[in-house]
């Protein structure tokens, strides 16, 4: 297969084997680009025969941008550490690839698990993401954390069946934990374009996000894990802008 899978990475030795044993059938290459990690992720990515390459880490957009440019295939196949392919979605990549229908990005959708119960509701399902494309034809934007793959000079898509499985979070703690992360960036980035907010409108952002993931988006029908996201999802929409509020008051 013409296809460099390409992971970006730092302290992922709890993840990285699952993710790279997803798709070591499918990649000619597998490239490794990390953070420094102070774990035995190199160890593991090596073991997988992955080229392996560091560089410190200054935003996810910019880190998978250098992540693409150092593969060598024709198609890129872009996983985070925490993601997994599932069979059906790596048999549509074998054949998208071999049938070359001219395509030149392809998206596929993300099923999430949250503490060992995978959430097909509650805003976080089918959460589609480009991440199969030719090198070249796009490249990482959006706002960090939240990045995402653009086709640039009018590039054509279409859509895999089958998921990338997505093991975000084992415990409620690292839900928390990740929430001060994003919210750090994400209030830096908002802080950096000259956005600021009222605390009025916050708090309605706050509710609006509790609504949105419990009833809009059924996450009822996700059980308690579908009510413990709608609580956190609405305690991160206030972190990230109370931290906003903040670096303005400095």
């Amino acid at each position: 297969m013409d296809l460099s899978v390409v992971v970006i990475t730092y302290n992922e030795e709890r993840n990285l084997a699952r993710c790279l044993a997803s798709v070591s059938d499918l990649a000619h290459e597998i490239v490794v680009l990390d953070s420094y990690s102070v774990d035995k992720t190199k160890e593991i990515a090596l073991s997988f025969g992955a080229r392996f390459v560091q560089h410190a880490f200054d935003g996810h957009i910019q880190q998978k941008n250098r992540a693409w440019q150092l593969a060598t295939c024709k198609w890129v196949l872009s996983l985070d550490a925490d993601e997994a392919v599932d069979e059906e979605l790596a048999s549509n990549i074998r054949a998208a690839i071999t049938a070359e229908k001219g395509v030149s990005g392809y998206s596929m959708n993300r099923l999430t698990n949250y503490c060992g119960t995978f959430i097909h509701h509650s805003g976080w399902y089918p959460d589609t993401k480009m991440r199969l494309f030719i090198k070249g034809c796009g490249e990482w934007g959006g706002v960090n954390p939240h990045d995402k793959f653009e086709l640039t000079n009018n590039g054509t898509s279409g859509h895999l069946k089958g998921d990338i499985l997505h093991y975000s979070y084992y415990t409620r703690e690292d839900h928390l934990k990740q929430i001060e992360y994003f919210s750090n960036i994400a209030s830096k980035e908002l802080f950096e374009r000259g956005k600021n907010v009222s605390w009025p409108l916050v708090i309605g952002k706050v509710i609006f996000q509790y609504i949105k993931n419990l009833v809009l988006k059924r996450g009822f029908l996700d059980g308690k894990a579908g009510f413990t996201i709608a609580r956190l999802s609405a305690y991160a929409t206030w972190r990230k802008y109370a931290k906003l509020k903040h670096l303005h008051n400095e």
